[in-house]
């Protein structure tokens, strides 16, 4: 899948204890192939402690459309919809 990036330069950065806090509860929701940025641990999206909420730095919003360059993102956005009508 290939998402587009427009953050510049931001990268997402924690600390030793928080990463091993991510990984042990199996939040860490992407991560990068390519990491363009310097990210720790290639992390691209993290999930909250609940699971309610996708922080992300890709637009998958970028890649929705072949006028776009690329429909990449379209399933992301169909597996949320599916989601949410079964909520």
């Amino acid at each position: 899948m290939r998402i587009p990036v427009a953050h510049h330069d931001g990268n997402y950065t924690i600390d030793p204890d928080g990463l091993a806090r991510l990984r042990g509860d199996d939040r860490i929701a992407f991560t990068y192939a390519d990491n363009p940025n310097g990210s720790m641990a290639d992390i691209a999206g993290v999930l909250s402690d609940n699971r309610r909420v996708l922080g992300m730095m890709p637009h998958p919003e970028r890649a929705t459309e072949a006028a776009l360059g690329s429909v990449d993102g379209q399933p992301m956005f169909a597996a949320l919809m599916r989601g949410m009508a079964l909520a």
